[in-house]
């Protein structure tokens, strides 16, 4: 027996087959090759058109049917994760009205202050846990007040993953975890915010039906399965945004256990045992995948948005042609800690909730025209893009969550020794990296709503710890110096 789990992203859309008995991903795929084309009209605007994820799903399913023997019958599953916050609308006919407007658009950011303002922070952080912010809820907001013909045409507003899913099962579901990572449920009355909602005008009958995480959510309709050449009848029975998944793929669970990533954005994700926000939405709390009323459990996420496409953005833009990304890291390990005091400020993708939603785009710092080069822009890249994940981990221990130990996936920037190293050495944290993904995490989430494991110890018994990366000690005040002067530089630009 088998499952599928499909990842949702904003740079490709991966597939991953796993066999149930022994755990193993038997076969992946994704799609497209390059990167996802991501619209950006007006600066801090970025869109996507949900029918690109879509056609990804099934070129990765072609791919992934190819390279194996598995037939469409021994598929007893299918788990979705996805790019969390973004905003699909579609109307009656479920065709749809508009692009997505994604996780990196920034449009928002005033329609969540006002709403901040208007409901105040006494109400918002004790039942939202967050400020709306930038978030699902204001970006339908913006349609409301921008675009009324399209806003007045909505039957149900979507999250990423739910857009999949209704293109799988013909089914418009939702759930409470991605109610949550929308900004639209109330934690304390543990339902549907009425104050939110009634603040922005909206219609209780614009947001889907709510299903559990883990559990039946559909079933696969006979033309998505002809397509994809599956069975139809194969039960959706689980999805999350791409964090929380992300740490179910690395087992994070339990209270004080910590999951990072460091994609085309750059996450440090923490369970939390009980309700707690941070005062000022720097770091935003969600309904983890297990979490319920009776045993709250609770995912404290660190986001910043200019990680992985900033290395892309040196590979395009400073990098020789034909320079791969194993060769930008052996470069930039050849400069010395601290890039001989060139500093890079990685913001510019958009605005950055740990800096209260200031969009101060990327800048260099302290670039000298006779000594600096293209391999101390690669270095000072990467240490920019480690010294903003420790800023942001600051913040996550003001809230009490102690980083001691950080899981991540063996993928996109962990792949980087000098990333690893520095990130180790800067915090003070133990990095554990994994041979999984979220696709894999998507497809033993969906394992386990099917009840073809029993507990999530059985379901993530084969992972397997690939290496261990512990602080250096003769590096480490290297490294704290190179980030006191990078914080300087932030804090005169954010003054």
């Amino acid at each position: 027996m088998y499952v599928i789990g499909y990842d949702i992203g904003s740079s490709s859309v991966k597939a991953s087959l796993v066999e149930i008995e022994s755990g193993v991903c038997v076969a992946s795929a994704f799609y497209p090759k390059q990167e996802m084309a991501i619209q950006a009209v007006k600066p801090g605007w970025a869109e996507q058109d949900p029918e690109q994820w879509w056609e990804n799903l099934k070129l990765a399913t072609a791919s992934l049917k190819e390279n194996t023997k598995v037939k469409p019958g021994e598929i007893k599953a299918i788990g979705i994760s996805y790019q969390m916050h973004g905003l699909v609308v579609v109307d009656k006919k479920k065709e749809l009205l508009r692009r997505s407007i994604i996780w990196c658009d920034s449009r928002a950011v005033p329609y969540g202050e006002k709403a901040f303002s208007f409901l105040g922070k006494e109400y918002c952080l004790p039942h939202l846990l967050n400020s709306p912010g930038n978030f699902t809820a204001s970006k339908l907001a913006w349609i409301k007040e921008n675009e009324p013909d399209v806003y007045e045409r909505i039957y149900k507003i979507m999250l990423p993953g739910d857009y999949i899913a209704m293109k799988l099962t013909g089914d418009i579901v939702t759930t409470v975890s991605g109610l949550s990572e929308g900004i639209f449920w109330d934690f304390k009355e543990e339902q549907l915010s009425s104050e939110l909602m009634n603040y922005f005008g909206f219609d209780r009958s614009l947001i889907a039906d709510i299903r559990p995480t883990f559990g039946t959510q559909g079933t696969l309709l006979a033309s998505a399965a002809d397509m994809l050449g599956l069975q139809k009848g194969t039960p959706v029975t689980y999805r999350a945004g791409d964090q929380p998944n992300n740490a179910l793929s690395l087992n994070v669970l339990r209270p004080g256990e910590i999951a990072a990533t460091g994609g085309t954005s750059g996450v440090v994700y923490g369970v939390n045992g009980t309700i707690e926000y941070d005062p000022l939405s720097r770091v935003n709390t969600f309904a983890h995948v297990n979490h319920t009323s009776e045993n709250p459990r609770l995912g404290v996420l660190l986001c910043i948005n200019g990680t992985g496409i900033m290395n892309t953005w040196m590979k395009r833009n400073v990098a020789s042609e034909g320079v791969s990304y194993e060769d930008m890291n052996r470069i930039a390990a050849e400069i010395p800690i601290g890039a001989e005091g060139l500093s890079v400020l990685p913001f510019g993708n958009g605005a950055e909730r740990m800096l209260q939603n200031k969009q101060i785009g990327c800048s260099v710092h302290g670039i000298g025209f006779n000594n600096h080069t293209k391999s101390h822009l690669m270095r000072a890249a990467q240490e920019g893009i480690v010294y903003s994940f420790k800023y942001g981990m600051d913040i996550m221990n003001e809230m009490g969550i102690d980083i001691g130990v950080i899981r991540a996936g063996n993928a996109n920037m962990f792949l980087s020794p000098l990333f690893r190293e520095a990130l180790a050495c800067v915090t003070g944290a133990v990095i554990e990296l994994f041979d999984t993904d979220g696709s894999v995490g998507a497809a033993k989430g969906a394992a386990l709503g099917a009840g073809l494991y029993k507990s999530p110890e059985e379901a993530f018994s084969s992972l397997k710890k690939i290496e261990e990366i512990e602080p250096d000690g003769l590096k480490a005040n290297q490294y704290i110096e190179a980030y006191e002067r990078w914080l300087n530089r932030l804090n005169g630009c954010l003054s």
